[in-house]
């Protein structure tokens, strides 16, 4: 089998198991009384169940054990390493839709899983400044810590915008078709399959979660996703570990990564730890100011679309695309605000 058609088959198959798994997650949900129930920062009126993610990592784990046999070259210790540290994260979800763990407990579970991949050889052992010669760093001992940083990071960014049905998935479902094309260019094969499989499970989980959603898809869900596509961009995007490749990784998760930077600071601000939840959020700030949460999920969608392009044109060294891309997306924003505007003001004339 060639590696097109490995990966076609691949998404396929992951949607399918997501899809056909959903409603199994629903009833598990029920089953161990895995339910969001409303409160005075959420988006929904009525209990949902909250364990969707079972899906996700099953379409995941399921299709990359089946297409796992295909790949030649394949370093099993950092393989074992990932899927060890997702099971980890999984479980840690699974656990926390059910009893709401704490947060220290949680952050701890995290830097343990980062951690073992970290030492199971995916990490950024240097860092390098592109056309300057001798400008390599050796990060040595701050290797593994950076690593953890990193991926405990995104893990946590990613769970933070899941706060509208069908965001999370949706924005993960860009960014992994986004890391999925980087890594085509990298030539990593197992980097191309796992970027490839999350987006076939996301989007085969997005029927149920978008507005209106029957399921969301947990903390299960979320931190793994999250986790994978943190270890992703390292196994596969930044195996030069350039500043400029490093730059570009922050692009393509740069929705999450700078709402959670925003929200950091905010809170940190206000006083409050920076793990109290609020509706800071800008998924919340589009629905105050008059977004339903489908025109608001879309627009972030849009978002996300635009930061994962302009990485894409970045890594390629195309700047006049990006240049584009965002004076595009700067005016599409604008029309959309002066419509949303004019929409409030109808409605307060009627």
């Amino acid at each position: 089998m060639n590696f097109a058609s490995l990966y076609i088959m691949a998404f396929v198959l992951s949607f399918l198991i997501a899809f056909a798994t959903t409603p199994i997650a629903k009833k598990i949900a029920f089953k161990v009384g895995a339910i969001a129930k409303p409160r005075k920062r959420d988006m929904h009126s009525k209990p949902i169940p909250r364990m969707g993610g079972i899906a996700i990592v099953a379409g995941f784990m399921i299709t990359l054990l089946i297409c796992i046999q295909f790949i030649t070259v394949l370093d099993w210790k950092q393989l074992l390493g990932i899927t060890t540290g997702a099971l980890i994260i999984f479980l840690l979800g699974f656990f926390d839709d059910i009893y709401e763990l704490g947060a220290k407990l949680k952050f701890l579970i995290q830097i343990l899983a980062a951690t073992l991949v970290a030492l199971c050889g995916v990490t950024i052992p240097f860092i390098s400044i592109p056309f300057i010669d001798g400008s390599t760093m050796f990060l040595d001992m701050l290797s593994i810590p950076l690593t953890v940083i990193w991926i405990v990071g995104i893990t946590n960014a990613v769970n933070f915008i899941d706060g509208l049905d069908g965001l999370a998935a949706g924005v993960s479902s860009i960014a992994s078709l986004c890391l999925m094309v980087l890594s085509i260019y990298s030539g990593y094969p197992i980097a191309i399959l796992l970027t490839t499989i999350l987006a076939g499970s996301c989007l085969g989980f997005l029927p149920y979660n978008f507005n209106p959603a029957s399921i969301f898809m947990g903390d299960t869900g979320s931190t793994f996703l999250g986790f994978i596509l943190a270890v992703t961009s390292i196994l596969g995007l930044l195996k030069s570990y350039t500043i400029v490749t490093i730059i570009v990784a922050i692009l393509i998760l740069g929705l999450p990564v700078f709402d959670t930077a925003f929200a950091i600071i905010r809170r940190l601000l206000a006083g409050k730890p920076i793990t109290a939840p609020d509706r800071g959020h800008l998924h919340h700030r589009l629905v105050d100011k008059g977004y339903s949460q489908k025109q608001a999920v879309i627009t972030l969608y849009a978002i996300s679309g635009v930061f994962g392009l302009s990485a894409i044109a970045l890594a390629n060294h195309d700047y006049k695309i990006i240049i584009a891309i965002f004076v595009l997306m700067g005016l599409l924003l604008y029309l959309n605000m002066k419509v949303m505007a004019n929409h409030t003001d109808q409605d307060k004339k009627n």
